[in-house]
């Protein structure tokens, strides 16, 4: 999604990018990652249209400024719209990945993105994700030939990241409008409010909206914190593959290795400890004595 059309000659002479996101702290639908870039020539010009950190802006104000920056033909942007799914199976998975690697990772597809439409940008100005420093170091080493400006509250004081910042937010209030609901459970609703951790119908929602077995929507980000204390009223599942004999488990650890709620798996260890002694093996594997390979 963007303005990836036939590329404008102005994009081939020094470009400046701001890169910004939106809904980063939310525990319910995408995280946005925008990107608004132009001519350095331009930047004077980038200047008076008031664009401002999207998060001070009326909603009305926010979209009329979209509409405008889209009919710009001096300016060009694009997003990176993350599932909540994607987010949580990330966070959650063995090898884990953190919000900050994610949103790492979602500026740097923006700017490769814009580079193999054959932009020639010179300079990209971000907010802060983690230490400043170490950030502007690891795009520096990525992209050499590109000037990096990473600060805090860079949305409101480089025009070219305000208008990312617009960019992002704008997709992302549609994203949340226009969410289509996958779940076929009664008496569902979208009033879910702002989507942040604090709001009290966002609350209410997650709190309606929860399944003892299957757990949230695919909506919600259940990797957040916030999803933590709705866990104990979701029934505990167990797995055949993850059964250990009574005894055996006895005798090592006193307890029967389980898979609680959601995204809890027991340590790589422990794991492969079981997997090499075939104890807790399914039986469709025990029965074939079928084991795993290490070497061919």
């Amino acid at each position: 999604m963007g303005s990836e059309a036939a590329l404008p000659k102005w994009a081939s002479t020094p470009c400046i990018m701001g890169i910004d996101e939106a809904g980063r702290g939310p525990v319910l639908g995408p995280m946005v990652y925008g990107c608004l870039y132009c001519a350095r020539s331009y930047q004077k010009t980038l200047a008076t249209l008031n664009f401002a950190d999207s998060k001070t802006l009326k909603e009305e104000k926010r979209e009329e400024l979209f509409e405008n920056l889209k009919a710009d033909e001096s300016i060009g942007w694009s997003v990176d719209v993350i599932d909540p799914r994607e987010l949580s199976a990330k966070m959650l998975k063995k090898n884990k990945v953190n919000l900050n690697e994610i949103s790492h990772d979602s500026a740097i597809g923006l700017i490769n993105r814009v580079l193999n439409m054959g932009v020639l940008l010179t300079e990209v100005y971000l907010d802060t994700v983690g230490d400043a420093d170490k950030y502007r170091i690891k795009l520096s080493e990525r992209f050499p030939s590109i000037k990096f400006v990473v600060a805090k509250k860079a949305d409101s004081l480089y025009p070219v990241v305000s208008g990312a910042s617009i960019v992002a937010k704008v997709t992302r209030d549609k994203a949340l409008r226009e969410w289509v609901l996958e779940e076929t459970t009664e008496n569902m609703h979208r009033s879910f409010g702002s989507g942040y951790p604090g709001d009290p119908e966002t609350k209410a929602w997650l709190a309606h909206h929860k399944h003892s077995v299957f757990g949230f929507p695919t909506l919600v980000r259940f990797s957040w914190g916030t999803c933590t204390s709705y866990y104990k009223d979701m029934v505990e599942v167990f797995w055949e593959s993850d059964r250990v004999d009574e005894d055996v488990a006895n005798s090592s650890s006193g307890k029967q290795l389980k898979l609680r709620n959601v995204g809890f798996t027991p340590s790589k260890r422990k794991s492969e400890e079981m997997e090499s002694s075939a104890k807790g093996r399914c039986k469709f594997f025990q029965t074939r004595k079928l084991e795993q390979l290490t070497h061919f």
